[in-house]
């Protein structure tokens, strides 16, 4: 064969395969077969810290999996290669059913089988009457089915068909499911993510005209950060309820805001902001997502200079709200004669913080995640914390190498309630202030995701069309017969779905013929052989 035919027939026959129903349903399964490691394994884009961690605590798979892009599932080259592919199968499948159906919806009813006794359901009958009125009446009672009359001679056919709908609601699920992958990929290209903490009762709030105000930033493809929507926010106050035994029962932040105009001219607007009902802004929406507290601490130097600071912490134990942290103090100006002791001599507090204390002798609990009765127990280390190391430093813990390393020491440890205090060896001393709430704010731009939800709905309605309507054939032979009646001829088929077609086939019958029958016999399937 010629090399340029081989070539074109291997690349027709690969096309073939690639754009049948079978292929889009197996590259369908693959792409959900696919994400389950998304589900299972942490991703980088939702949690860095829990891919380190996760590669870490597996040393020898975890950088097998990570080699794989497994901690990047959804933006992994054979996850997208899926994607795409299954993108190109559904429009090679989907277009010709859909010019077939067109051709179908022009086309004639089929005319009459030869033998329409041999069809699953059956039925004849001689009634009174000429064969042009009752050819009539039929066609009359046929109202509703797509319908063609065809006379030879004496003799006149009706075939009749109904549950077109079925195939197109097959053709607009399929659609609408390439529609749906058409959406949520514009969605990854176009679309950004970010979250950020936000410390309540006066806390200083955050404007999201740059992806550096967030604490994570997930941008599409196409997003290069420039060109965000401004936004500021700041919570006034976060309200929550518990159970006795302390499951959240609902938790709300009222916040005020400013878009738009509102930047220019220095308003706020408030907004009750409630899980589930998200704050809409110029194609951005800004979900509550989480809460936690944020611990006040006030460091008094030897000299009498202070440093306070609110920083949040992170919950351990989401029923507890029992939180563990890292704050960080650089001494003041002036307060050592060079930048070498000053770094010597920086605070670095590490512990853990309850909102409701309990002890267990020294150990601190807690026992509800209301500020009742807040406790902090706490490490107090005096050196190097790395601040002005270079190195990007953990907002929840201290870099262990400083400590191993001996430049950073501990000086003490010790158990606060809110509003106590400890002094260090050279008076330096350290005072719980308390807490305050902080929330977990997500601001996400998805220009596609309206069309997310036409495209859902509508595949929801293919579905249930193509699942409700069902296709039926009916053919109804009308011939003069002896002495001013006519013999009458009736066969049905189902197409798609035989339960429950001999009851409606009986009942068919019985509105196209007239009640006065002279003479009638009914055959069923099982009485014949074959179908014609």
């Amino acid at each position: 064969m010629n090399p340029v035919r081989r070539v074109g027939a291997l690349i027709r026959n690969t096309w073939r395969n690639l754009t049948s129903m079978g292929t889009a349903l197996v590259l369908l399964f693959l792409l959900a077969l696919a994400a389950i490691p998304g589900a299972l394994l942490p991703q980088r884009t939702l949690n860095a810290s829990k891919v380190d961690q996760y590669i870490a605590d597996h040393p020898t798979i975890g950088p097998l999996l990570d080699r794989v892009q497994a901690f990047d599932v959804f933006a992994s080259f054979w996850f997208t290669a899926i994607y795409v592919l299954l993108f190109i199968s559904l429009v090679g499948c989907l277009t010709p059913r859909l010019a077939e159906h067109v051709r179908s919806l022009r086309a004639r009813p089929v005319a009459a089988p030869r033998n329409l006794a041999r069809l699953p359901k059956h039925h004849e009958a001689t009634v009174p009457g000429d064969a042009a009125t009752v050819a009539a009446d039929v066609d009359r009672a046929l109202k509703g089915w797509r319908r063609t009359t065809r006379t030879d001679g004496d003799v006149t056919e009706i075939s009749a068909e109904k549950g077109y709908l079925r195939e197109f609601g097959n053709i607009v699920f399929h659609f609408s499911l390439l529609g749906l992958l058409v959406a949520i990929a514009v969605g990854k290209l176009f679309g950004y993510e970010g979250n950020v903490i936000v410390v309540a009762n006066g806390g200083p709030g955050f404007c999201s005209a740059s992806p550096a105000a967030f604490d994570s930033f997930r941008a599409g493809n196409t997003v290069d950060g420039t060109s965000l929507n401004p936004i500021c926010l700041r919570v006034n106050d976060f309200d929550a309820q518990y159970l006795p035994s302390g499951q959240a029962l609902t938790f709300a932040a009222n916040v005020e805001y400013q878009a738009g105009d509102d930047l220019a001219g220095d308003t706020w607007r408030q907004y009750r902001l409630e899980v589930n009902h998200p704050l809409r802004l110029g194609g951005d929406r800004l979900y509550l997502q989480g809460h936690g507290y944020a611990p006040t601490f006030t460091v008094t130097f030897p000299d009498g200079q202070t440093r306070t600071q609110t920083v949040q912490w992170r919950p351990d134990d989401q029923l507890t709200l029992l939180s563990s942290g890292v704050m960080r103090f650089d001494p003041p100006g002036g307060t050592f004669p060079n930048d070498f002791e000053r770094r010597k001599n920086q605070i670095a507090i590490q512990g853990l913080f309850a909102p409701t204390k309990q002890l267990d002798g020294t150990l601190l609990s807690s026992s509800f995640p209301s500020l009742n009765d807040p406790a902090v127990a706490i490490d107090v280390y005096r050196g190097d914390s790395g601040l002005d190391s270079g190195r990007p430093q953990s907002l929840f813990s201290l870099d262990t190498r400083l400590i191993g390393q001996n430049r950073l020491t501990k000086e003490v440890r010790v158990n606060l309630g809110e509003g106590e205090s400890t002094r260090l060896k050279d008076g330096t001393v350290i005072r719980f202030d308390g807490a305050v709430p902080f929330i977990n704010v997500q601001v996400s731009h998805d220009p596609a995701q309206v069309w997310v939800l036409v495209w859902s709905m509508s595949m929801m309605a293919g579905l249930l069309v193509s699942l409700v309507i069902r296709r039926r054939r009916v053919w109804v032979r009308v011939a003069p017969g002896p002495a001013g009646t006519v013999e009458v001829e009736l066969g049905g088929l189902a197409r798609t779905d035989n339960s429950g077609w001999g009851d409606e086939f009986e009942k068919l019958t019985g509105r196209l013929l007239p009640a006065e029958k002279l003479g009638e016999r009914m055959t069923t399937g099982s009485e014949r052989s074959g179908i014609a």
